[in-house]
């Protein structure tokens, strides 16, 4: 009699651990496509949380949890979702969850199927960034915002202005430049993203106050055309994204 239960009892303690194990397990598992494009992230969900805007997800990765945050849509636990563009913020508070995020990445363009290469292969410096409606950052008392440059551009036509931003988007040594997008949590007719020429090296996610010349229906071959654009700005102050008004 006590050989059996001795023998149950190792049964149970068995059981109990393969089912810890596999449990431990489920958030770890990413069915993901094969032969991805370079850069491309595959992430599979493991906890989602609804907000107004965005939806944030905790997604599991190469054995690493983190979070990222999508412009609001349907997921749940174990729906795997690919991306190429995120901006990374560090100490980011989410008014409407009262939650401050140690780090974050912002998707631009999450997708439930992997990009194909000529997604990879789209010109870098004109692009549509996502929105990022929790930014609030503290206007320039010499300076202007995104909202009210849009709203009177003509009036700043090829005269030197002062802009502060978060850091949205940056690629290096294009043409010669540097190119910056930035967004300031205010827009005027669906106008929301600045891009910004500098010769300064900058950081996604970093807050940025930048002066430079204001230009109208610049096109630079190859793609690159605007509306509007500032110039061979300097950055004449920068903070990381936790010193800003989030």
């Amino acid at each position: 009699m006590k050989k059996v239960s001795l023998n149950l009892t190792l049964i149970l303690s068995f059981v109990t651990i393969l089912f810890s194990m596999t449990a431990c397990n489920q958030d770890k598992k990413t069915a993901v496509a094969g032969d991805l494009p370079p850069g491309t992230h595959a992430v599979s969900v493991i906890e989602a949380i609804q907000t107004s805007n965005y939806t944030y997800l905790q997604v599991f990765e190469n054995n690493e949890k983190y979070w990222i945050a999508v412009a609001k849509q349907e997921a749940k636990t174990g729906d795997v979702i690919y991306f190429t563009n995120a901006m990374e913020m560090n100490d980011f508070k989410s008014k409407e969850l009262n939650r401050t995020f140690p780090s974050i990445l912002f998707v631009n363009d999450p997708s439930p199927t992997p990009p194909s290469e000529k997604k990879m292969g789209q010109s870098p410096g004109k692009i549509t960034a996502q929105r990022l409606t929790e930014i609030s950052v503290e206007p320039l008392k010499d300076g202007i915002t995104i909202s009210e440059l849009f709203k009177n551009k003509s009036n700043y036509a090829e005269k030197t202005v002062k802009i502060r931003g978060v850091v949205v988007k940056y690629n290096q040594n294009i043409m010669s430049k540097n190119w910056a997008h930035i967004q300031d949590g205010t827009e005027s007719g669906g106008s929301y993203d600045l891009t910004v020429t500098t010769m300064d090296a900058l950081e996604e996610g970093s807050v940025v106050t930048f002066e430079g010349v204001i230009r109208l229906d610049k096109d630079f071959g190859a793609g690159y055309a605007y509306d509007v654009i500032m110039e061979d700005a300097k950055a004449i102050e920068v903070k990381t994204s936790g010193d800003a008004s989030l």
